[in-house]
């Protein structure tokens, strides 16, 4: 098929960074890379935040169970981190108040000293001050949870993004200042001399094609996939990380019924649930499962899913059953690989990243967390120069404003393409057509398709319901049904025939069709009849 928007490349050319991987960090060490002076490419095995980088909780904060934990200094980078990002994605991230209920005397002393110790680290990023409110004045915020034994709650500030949309405004920023960025593009091989990794063999995932591309320096920036990398440099290598599932599911709002979010402290496993309210829906999680395999579609299992049913049953005055769930999606988490045989706790091991010289040429980073990414990139970059005996050039990304940064909002929906709005705005105008909704349930045209293809380097129908448009992560049945329309869109756009568009129908259907929870009863009852 044509290609929509991957420049031709000679390999002739010597990069002085080559990046393995285009989801938070990968796209964020780009940006670093290139707004430095540095000639950067990225490639990426599918679309960019494919992986965990879409399937995150929506939240930029510090991390208020890490401050349980006592890792203080953890918390304090995070929130200077989240205030920085406000300030740089102003039409992504957004201020947020949570609610912590509390139903005993105790809770309102520990989660209120705390908070304010929170709000202390947060120093001049902190986004407001934390308080108690009594049982009236929580019940007339959130009003759907329960009521029967409730003292109070301790309301705190932290901050809600849209994770795909900024990856996308991320990796157009890195290219508007000179990086190369290649989505479906898989590396196949490293390519060597001697001990020292001198760069990359890929295959385009699309077109079959297989291309060399030469580096000063390699990093390798895969997530849950690090450990993939590391044994095309050398198959004996043990295991660095292992895959932690997330499991999110996606509500009507009408179960929380307010525009705050819920924090649930303490769940029977000893982490806490967020409810937040997202793109006019709630979205509710998540889990920690240890899992023994990692891959780019993981499913939900069925204890998961009760376990996020039966947390929120517990607090929401309507409990929410199977029935209910409008989308489920799953992200894997890069912990370190337990040192104990046989070990399956995720509890101990830290949040935070891991920075290493895995060869000669060879950079290794996973770990960390969506609100960390400029910090993570940054570390990278300073060890990139020192590894690759690059220019000493200075990070500049504190104060770099990422694409479509806005402060502006009047209430439209578009807002979230900051400055890109008044631009999706002129194509209808130009072309009326373009006016026309998706569904009717939901506020998309067709216009944001286009400029997703021409302007956000969409290739798929996935590509645009997933991580464009966030349908699928919204309501999966929905997504099913504006597939065929897009995909109609999208091979006018690309000059495919039918064929081509039917198969991308098939696909992201059959795709879609594994947000839509079905438990295992609820399958076998369909495979009975």
């Amino acid at each position: 098929m044509k290609r929509n928007h991957n420049p031709i490349i000679s390999e002739n050319i010597i990069w002085d960074i080559i990046i393995i991987g285009g989801g938070a960090t990968g796209l964020g060490t780009a940006l670093d890379a290139a707004s430095r002076g540095f000639k950067t490419l990225l490639v990426e095995q599918s679309d960019f935040a494919k992986g965990t980088s879409s399937r995150s909780t929506k939240l930029v904060h510090g991390g208020v169970r890490y401050l349980a934990q006592g890792d203080i200094g953890l918390v304090k980078h995070a929130l200077q981190e989240r205030g920085l990002l406000q300030q740089n994605a102003a039409h992504l991230v957004n201020k947020e108040e949570f609610i912590i209920p509390c139903y005993s005397w105790f809770s309102v002393i520990k989660y209120l000293t705390g908070l304010t110790l929170y709000d202390w680290l947060a120093g001049k990023y902190s986004f407001g001050k934390s308080k108690f409110l009594s049982k009236d004045e929580t019940l007339s915020v959130i009003p759907e949870i329960k009521a029967k034994g409730l003292k109070g709650s301790i309301r705190y500030f932290d901050g809600k993004f849209d994770d795909a949309r900024l990856a996308i405004n991320i990796a157009q920023t890195a290219i508007e200042n000179g990086a190369t960025l290649l989505n479906y593009t898989k590396v196949i091989s490293l390519k060597k001399n001697g001990q020292t990794i001198t760069g990359i063999e890929t295959e385009d995932i699309l077109t079959a094609k297989k291309s060399i591309f030469k580096g000063k320096v390699v990093i390798n920036a895969t997530g849950v996939f690090v450990d993939d990398i590391l044994k095309m440099n050398n198959p004996n290598s043990k295991n660095m990380v292992r895959p932690s599932q997330g499991v999110h599911l996606v509500l009507d709002r009408k179960f929380l019924n307010s525009e705050s979010a819920l924090m649930i402290p303490k769940t029977s496993d000893g982490r806490v649930l967020f409810a937040v309210p997202w793109h006019k829906h709630l979205l509710v999680g998540t889990t920690d499962t240890p899992l023994n395999e990692h891959s780019l579609e993981p499913r939900a299992l069925k204890e998961e899913v009760d376990f996020i049913l039966a947390t929120a049953s517990a607090y929401f005055n309507h409990k929410p059953t199977e029935k209910d769930i409008l989308s489920v999606f799953s992200g894997l988490r890069p912990l370190a690989a337990p040192t104990k045989t046989g070990s399956n706790s995720t509890k101990e091991i830290s949040r935070d990243h891991k920075l290493i010289v895995s060869a000669k040429g060879l950079i290794t980073i996973t770990g960390g967390k969506w609100t960390t990414y400029r910090r993570m990139a940054e570390e990278t970059v300073d060890l990139a120069i020192i590894e690759a005996n690059l220019p000493n050039k200075n990070c500049v990304t504190k104060n770099l404003k990422i694409h479509g940064c806005s402060d502006f909002r009047d209430d439209n929906y578009l807002d979230i393409y900051g400055t890109d709005k008044v631009k999706i705005e002129a194509l209808i105008k130009e072309n009326p057509e373009l006016s026309k909704k998706l569904h009717q349930d939901f506020p998309y045209t067709e216009a944001e398709v286009v400029w997703a293809i021409r302007y956000e380097m969409a290739e798929t129908v996935e590509d645009i319901l997933s991580r464009r448009l966030r349908i699928l992560f919204i309501d999966a049945r929905a997504a099913m049904e504006m597939s065929e329309r897009v995909a109609s869109i999208l091979a006018k756009e690309l000059h495919t025939d039918n064929e081509w568009k039917n198969n991308q129908v098939e696909i992201f259907n059959k795709l879609a069709s594994g947000y839509i929870y079905q438990s295992t009863n609820n399958k076998e009852a369909a495979l009975a009849k």
